[in-house]
């Protein structure tokens, strides 16, 4: 059986027990989901392992990759067309997905006949502003900047590191030779880790599908059919068409590729997280150079926060109408701009996307405290939307690719059979290399 069957078979099966134990609470047979012995002793701590394991392996591969990535493509002079060209993708499609949330919340009308009476203030927590969001790019010790998992400094120490070994002849050759060496290792350990996603996807998924309560999903119905509804489109829509008209690719084809790293990212909600599946898929099915993947993939999980546009969006016009304010077309014109910039600055982990909404609401003089009505459906709602990141991740590095003639359509359109995450001698010994 294929990986992918296995970690879909996982999801299934934790989802149907996670629900399962749910409505034994409700019936009153277990006294509380968190403390029963299967959740406490057995999922949290199966869930908990498996997500370290993927974090574990973060840091190394962006850093051996990308440092290796950037070497090559700074000895053929071409890291700023690709840097630019996936940084304007990124904001683009950050820019679309704020569009389409505000356009199907204002159809919907998520907010309209809510009580806000019955919900819980949020804790205003201070969100960074976009001078410190941007100083904070360049780091003082990029050693610490691995510790503390900060993404963006680490992302910028190591294009500076690639672009310069080239400059110093063979001394540069030398340590981009033990780079490219280490690089495979990590992706043999990472190859180790992914085959353990099916039974860490099971035991995540059974434990938040055992937590949730549908009484909050019925207080707040309109605006999870809203976020929902703007999720599908943005990924069935806006993805779809900037493949056919930048690539003319198959589209079914790259929807059906990319399926492991969406299941992975559905059962973690974490961008940072899901990064060495993503890596592994964007290279071993969408045939993306390494060169372009070990650049565009740590950078989209860094600054490429699509789904989490959509939810501010949204948001945004849910408590605007709960609180009776209506919006301007200038206020609409602000949402779009704040909400795309603060998603560059979102954490890749699990419901990080809240504190920057408090940016978006702080800018239209809108309450940060009534982010606290939609806190009990954010959680499920947040592994819907990392999945919209993981794929604006893969279409990005798919358009770059082909545009730079860095794209194998071999691998793209073979859908292939064998295992997508076997790492072979011959293919691993050229990554990095021009």
């Amino acid at each position: 059986m294929k990986l992918t069957t296995r970690i879909f078979i996982g999801m299934i099966a934790g989802m149907v027990v996670g629900v399962a134990i749910n409505a034994a609470v409700s019936a009153g047979w277990i006294e509380s989901a968190g403390e029963f012995w299967l959740v406490d002793g057995v999922f949290d701590p199966a869930g908990t392992i498996f997500i370290a394991c993927l974090k574990m392996a973060v840091i190394p591969v962006v850093f051996f990759s990308l440092t290796c990535g950037a070497a090559a493509m700074g000895a053929s002079a071409r890291m700023g067309k690709l840097a630019g060209g996936t940084l304007g993708l990124y904001l683009i499609t950050t820019a679309i997905a704020v569009a389409i949330a505000l356009l199907v919340a204002n159809i919907i009308n998520p907010g309209l006949g809510v009580d806000r009476s019955g919900f819980e203030a949020w804790e205003t927590k201070n969100a960074p502003s976009l001078k410190e969001v941007i100083v904070g790019m360049f780091p003082t010790n990029p050693v610490q900047a691995m510790a503390d998992g900060k993404m963006l400094q680490v992302i910028v120490f190591c294009i500076l590191l690639g672009v310069a070994m080239p400059m110093v002849g063979a001394t540069g050759e030398r340590v981009l030779q033990v780079f490219q060496d280490i690089n495979e290792v990590v992706l043999k350990m990472i190859t180790i880790i992914i085959h353990l996603a099916p039974y860490g996807v099971f035991a995540l998924l059974a434990k938040q599908f055992s937590l949730f309560g549908w009484s909050e999903f019925v207080k707040v119905g309109l605006y999870v059919v809203a976020v929902s509804l703007a999720l599908v489109l943005h990924f069935c829509i806006a993805y779809p068409g900037l493949l056919k008209v930048f690539t003319g690719l198959n589209v079914l084809t790259f929807i059906k590729n990319v399926r492991p790293a969406m299941i992975t990212a559905f059962s973690t909600s974490s961008s940072a997280a899901t990064m060495p599946v993503t890596m592994s898929v964007v290279k071993r099915r969408l045939g993306v150079d390494n060169r372009v993947a070990s650049f565009t993939i740590p950078l989209g999980a860094t600054i490429n926060m699509d789904g989490t546009a959509i939810m501010q969006g949204v948001a945004t016009v849910f408590i605007a109408q709960v609180y009776g304010v209506e919006l301007s077309f200038a206020a609409y014109l602000t949402v779009i701009i704040t909400a795309t910039l603060a998603s560059v600055g979102t954490a890749a982990v699990p419901s990080a996307g809240l504190i920057m909404l408090a940016i978006v609401l702080q800018q239209l003089e809108l309450p940060a405290e009534a982010i606290g009505m939609i806190l009990g459906v954010d959680r499920l709602l947040d592994m819907m939307r990392t999945c919209v990141n993981i794929g604006g991740d893969c279409a990005v590095s798919t358009i770059v690719a082909k545009r730079n003639g860095m794209l194998d359509e071999g691998v793209y359109n073979e859908a292939p059979d064998r295992d997508e995450y076997r790492v072979r001698s011959s293919e691993t010994s050229q990554q990095g290399k021009p």
